[in-house]
């Protein structure tokens, strides 16, 4: 069981403004349809949020957000599950980018020394540093998606392990990479990989379902790249219909259990993010 201590991604402010983005709507357009103050959504924008619940309420209805969700965030106690079930170890692998965090992550048998990579950061020397000790073999990396902070350090980790086989979107464009269409599976070093075709962020991006060969029915892991955050959706810089369409799919699709490892943030489960994520309308 882990029960998580990583910061969120995205505050109140982050979150209404990937929902004004994905509906189409400015802040003046917004303070119509809400009745707020320009000036106290710009506020909200910049960090410095001052809703009531009533407040938070119309603008979930407006923006079409989980008002339940919203509000914890509003409120400073989005709640964060415990994460246990999985019948292998998940080594979440947290490195600074920008003000921010970007992940990566190792999935192994917790009594071998090798494993899966899935997204590399922005170097190789960041990955380096928060390496397991344990593990001295990958046997595969898979991309969620070709921007350089979760692929950066793909050079740098074949220099050091060798021609490793490495699996990507169709599109993604990196060099040496298999492409994993929608549905494509591999196994490998005792996980069967599913890809999930979800464009939306970018035109090539994949989240992975992972589940152990010898545990086919057990908790199942989804590395969600940059589409689903705990608390939060990644921006629709590529396409805002796609990504809705991807997150609807995740929350509606996948076994509440699912443990999700997404691309920024701390981990969480499909069922909590179902319940809470201020996305899952």
């Amino acid at each position: 069981m882990v029960i998580e201590r990583a910061p969120l991604e995205d505050e109140l402010g982050d979150v209404l403004e990937k929902a004004m983005r994905l509906s189409g709507l400015g802040e003046a357009a917004l303070a119509a349809r809400t009745g707020l103050e320009v000036a106290r959504i710009c506020d909200a924008l910049d960090y410095r949020p001052d809703f009531t619940a009533d407040e938070v309420r119309r603008l979930a209805a407006v923006l079409g957000l989980n008002e339940v969700g919203l509000a914890a965030l509003a409120g400073g106690r989005y709640p964060l599950p415990e994460i246990a079930g999985l019948p292998f170890c998940l080594y979440p692998l947290r490195m600074p980018h920008g003000v921010g965090v970007v992940n990566a992550c190792l999935v192994a048998d917790c009594a071998q020394n090798h494993g899966l990579l899935f997204d590399t950061g922005a170097d190789q020397a960041q990955l380096r540093r928060v390496w397991p000790r344990n593990i001295q073999r990958v046997d595969a990396v898979f991309i969620t998606h070709a921007e350089t902070e979760h692929a950066g350090g793909l050079a740098g980790l074949r220099a050091q392990y060798g021609d490793i086989p490495v699996y990507a979107p169709a599109g993604a464009k990196l060099a040496g990479a298999k492409s994993l269409d929608e549905g494509g599976g591999v196994e490998i070093a005792g996980f069967v990989v599913h890809a999930l075709s979800t464009p939306g962020h970018a035109a090539a991006h994949n989240c992975y379902e992972v589940r152990a060969s010898r545990a086919p029915s057990g908790v199942s892991l989804l590395v969600s790249g940059d589409l689903l955050f705990a608390g939060s959706a990644g921006g629709c810089y590529f396409s805002g219909p796609l990504l809705r369409a991807g997150l609807t799919r995740l929350l509606r699709e996948l076994p509440e259990t699912t443990v999700v490892a997404p691309g920024h943030g701390p981990l969480t489960t499909i069922g909590h993010e179902r319940a809470f994520n201020p996305f899952a309308s």
